[in-house]
């Protein structure tokens, strides 16, 4: 009882410098508990609507797959006769069947020619207006369609979009263009987490998405009364036999979360390791936060030693302050995560994927583990401290505050931190001249923790250095205030180090990544110089086909010089040596494909591989199967017959564009595959007249204008698409980074607050024999912004070592350039200095606010 009293009459004694580790926690513990909330809240809602719109059997074409997902490199959905209906409505414990028509490799239009998708990314799914659909969807205004000129859509993508009954939309697939006025609104009466939904009439739907009618996509199957699910299924089956794909709604339900779980999981461990990062800073502010409160308490301690408290007492008194920290932070950080996911349906909101908050789903063991962890780290982390607060002997009491420094710990301190950077130094090089990627990436991640690790532990070391080396440079010219805050940085080494080394780790992820980011443009960008030598590339950015009619707008283009179509084709290999290689795709190209990109051989010529009956396979593929020039490979393809080809040439491994394809001539591949099988082409490649770049380039947006779903981008598009992308992603890593930097700045606060309260007399002395409040102000500032770019040179020096070393395991992947992004890491770092000025601004002002008198009174 009495370590309790004591420890709660420290902690609210000292509540004040206890707050800014406890907003430490509480950042590290909601995002965790955010990010589980968040995930489990779209899992709930997409639950939901799984097992909502799912009937209770469906049946499809065997090809199509279990998620219900209608792409295909034909534009058209996998189909199965109408006959089919009347062959399930006479199983037994049916009581309804009804065909539906539907696909999701529709792009749909207003009359402006602008895309109505959703900007989350969400699919765009046109269907045929259905019993099943009646469940789940409620028509808020107009009727459903009635014939082919009208359309229906939900009431999302009508206020996203500003739709109103009578405004026409088209409607472009494989078939044609659609054209079709709105009839009615139809409202969710689930969530609908961001899928823009139109419908048609059945026969209309047929006939825009099939371009036949006589023909549904699947049977929606409704059960009898007590027959269950499985039972009609099996009922269903033996009706139908094996033709066809029979599916319960569970089994569509777990289909489409499993796929809708692959997203989340990584969504959520990548936001967990963000937060994982966060907690390994948090444990840096809180190590220095009850390193420097036992070091001020050290005549307290040796008071409390001196009239009787045992070692394990002063401990343990020392551990429960931690854990009294840790629920306080644990607890606030609990609420704010379940405020950070709402505050991230909101942000999905406003990305058009509604998230409702009827749907916030808080499991029990979401507050458990933030709990937990909070608490845990919280504790671990005081540990040392509080082992070395039990070691202050009853003779302490007669010193002065401040425990002494342990020079024999520094200096094995010292030579372990040196071995583990050696030791993460050579696992580093072993990584980058590793001649497999694998075996690199395990040599990369050893490197990098070790390190870390080392860089942590010989922080004191470096510290001392470094901080005389800026004290040299930056703080000599401020005079005797920058020479005091130059020694008050160098007071305590380790304390200095540590707070250095929580900065140290957030910028030291954002130069490696930097890096690793700016490589992959300039390598991407180098190669594309390299490899492409066409001047135009057309493509429909979410992976659908281009439609034929798009194709001969494109031949019909002035001022081309050539087009090259360019297909993917599913097939069925069977090797010299004998072994079948399933599920291999064949890049079908015409001949020109050969002048468009200029593939690396290490035998024979790419042209050759488009001579009749002839193919490429890549150098990899044909050392492992023994394929030379001249071997015959048997080839079956997935919608047409069985081909035997000659190869012509084999491709490098090393090439980057259409890395690992196997080519072959669309001549060839349609001597095989019926015209009515043959897939559209999945890219086109246009080259302009000599001189007439500029002009085709127009001309040929020009001639796309009715087909929106398709970019046509020249080689600076590429790039400068590249670049975007790559910024897009680390944009969005930085801003998670800046959690674990957001800390790391609390961090500097706390140690600059800590230590102002235990130079409080010397202070006092300062002012006392002259020293200005603004020269105070002053000094303090100038040493928080030493200790910030301490921790900056240390953390972009260790990341751009990093972000090297990975650049060269990328090049083992064809990424050869090494680009340091020097404007990125000089702005980190004079922003570093800024941090450092602003961590300083509320220590510095309550520092020259000090009465004079008092402060030398304090003892």
């Amino acid at each position: 009882m009495t370590v309790l009293k004591t420890s709660m009459r420290n902690f609210v004694a000292h509540k004040g410098r206890m707050a800014l580790s406890a907003v430490a926690v509480l950042l590290s513990v909601a995002f965790v508990c955010g990010t589980l909330v968040f995930t489990d809240t779209m899992n709930t809602t997409f639950d939901k609507l799984f097992q909502a719109t799912a009937s209770d059997v469906q049946v499809s074409a065997k090809s199509a797959s279990d998620t219900g997902e209608t792409t295909s490199r034909t534009g058209k959905p996998p189909v199965l006769p109408a006959s089919v209906v009347g062959e399930v409505r006479g199983a037994q414990g049916v009581r309804s069947a009804e065909g539906t028509v539907f696909s999701t490799s529709v792009t749909v239009v207003d009359a402006d020619k602008d895309k109505l998708s959703p900007s989350s990314g969400g699919p765009t799914i046109v269907g045929s207006w259905n019993g099943n659909d009646a469940r789940t969807m409620e028509i808020a205004s107009g009727t459903a369609p009635k014939g082919p000129g009208q359309v229906m859509v939900d009431a999302d993508t009508a206020d996203r979009h500003g739709l109103k009954r009578g405004d026409e939309i088209g409607l472009i697939t494989a078939v044609g263009t659609h054209h079709a006025r709105v009839s009615g609104i139809a409202a969710f009466k689930v969530t609908n987490p961001g899928a823009a939904i139109f419908y048609l009439d059945t026969r209309t739907a047929q006939q825009t998405l099939v371009g036949r009618t006589g023909v549904y996509t699947s049977v929606n199957v409704t059960a009898a009364k007590g027959v269950s699910d499985e039972q009609l299924k099996k009922n269903v089956v033996a009706v139908l036999g094996h033709d066809y794909k029979v599916q319960t709604a569970k089994e569509v339900a777990d289909a489409n979360q499993k796929q809708l779980q692959s997203f989340l999981d990584v969504m959520k461990y990548a936001m967990l390791g963000f937060a994982g990062i966060a907690f390994l800073v948090g444990i840096f502010l809180i190590v220095n936060t009850f390193s420097m409160l036992v070091a001020q308490r050290t005549r307290e301690i040796g008071l409390l030693r001196a009239i009787g408290s045992s070692r394990k007492q002063v401990n343990r008194s020392v551990l429960v302050e931690a854990l009294l920290l840790g629920v306080a932070g644990s607890v606030l950080g609990v609420g704010a995560g379940v405020g950070l996911a709402i505050g991230l349906m909101k942000l999905m909101g406003q990305m058009d994927m509604k998230l409702s908050t009827d749907d916030l789903t808080v499991a029990w063991t979401t507050p458990a583990l933030g709990l937990l962890l909070g608490v845990v780290v919280t504790v671990l982390a005081a540990y040392l401290p509080a082992r070395r607060a039990g070691k202050v002997s009853p003779m302490a009491a007669l010193r002065d505050a401040g425990a002494p420094a342990d020079a024999r710990s520094g200096a094995v301190r010292a030579v372990l931190g040196l071995l583990l950077t050696a030791a993460g130094g050579w696992s580093l090089y072993a990584a980058a001249t590793a001649e497999k990627a694998k075996t690199g990436s395990g040599w990369l991640g050893l490197g990098v923790l070790l390190t870390l690790i080392g860089f942590v532990v010989v922080g004191p070391l470096l510290a001392g250095a470094l901080v005389r080396v800026l004290g040299a440079v930056l703080l000599r010219v401020f005079g005797p205030v920058g020479r005091m805050a130059e020694r008050n940085a160098l007071r305590n080494p380790r304390r200095t180090g540590a707070t250095g080394a929580a900065l140290m780790i957030g910028l030291a992820l954002v130069a490696c990544l930097s890096v690793v980011g700016s490589s992959m443009v300039a390598s991407a960008t180098d190669q594309l110089d390299k490899t492409v030598g066409t001047d135009f590339i057309v493509q429909e950015d979410n992976g659908q086909v281009i439609t034929k009619q798009a194709v001969q707008a494109v031949k019909d283009t002035p001022g081309l010089a050539r087009v090259t179509e360019y297909k993917l084709l599913d097939a069925t290999l069977t090797t010299p040596d004998g072994r079948t290689v399933p599920k291999e795709t064949i890049n079908a190209a015409d001949p020109t494909y050969a002048q468009d990109v200029r593939t690396k051989t290490v035998a024979g010529s790419l042209a050759d591989a488009y001579r009749p009956d002839s193919m490429s396979v890549f150098e990899g593929f044909a050392k492992e199967h023994g394929i030379k020039l001249g071997s015959t490979v048997a080839v079956r393809f997935k919608d047409g017959g069985t081909a035997r080809l000659t190869v012509r040439a084999i491709t490098s491994d090393e090439a980057v564009v259409d890395k690992g394809a196997m080519y072959a001539s669309i001549a060839t591949v349609a001597k095989y595959v019926p015209a009515d099988r043959m897939p559209l082409d999945d890219l086109l490649f246009a080259t302009a007249k000599e001189g007439q770049e500029k002009a085709a380039y127009q001309a040929l947006k020009s001639a796309l204008h009715e087909f929106p779903q398709y970019t046509v981008r020249d080689q600076t598009d590429y790039k400068q698409e590249l670049k975007d992308q790559i910024g897009q992603l680390l944009n969005m890593i930085y801003g998670l980074l800046a959690l674990a930097i957001i800390v790391a700045v609390l961090g500097v606060v706390n140690t600059l607050a800590l230590s102002v309260v235990e130079r409080t007399r010397e202070i006092g002395l300062m002012r006392a024999i002259g020293l200005s409040r603004r020269q105070l102000r002053r000094m303090i500032r100038l040493e928080s912004v030493v200790i910030a770019v301490f921790g900056a040179l240390l953390g972009l020096g260790l990341g751009m070592g990093w972000g090297a070393t990975a650049q060269q395991l990328l090049s083992l992947e064809g990424l050869k350039v090494l680009d340091i992004p020097w404007p990125t890491i000089t702005g980190v770092f004079i922003g570093s200095a800024f941090v450092g000025l602003f961590a300083a601004l509320v220590p510095a002002f309550r520092a020259a606010r000090m009465n004079v008198l008092r402060a030398i009174a304090t003892d």
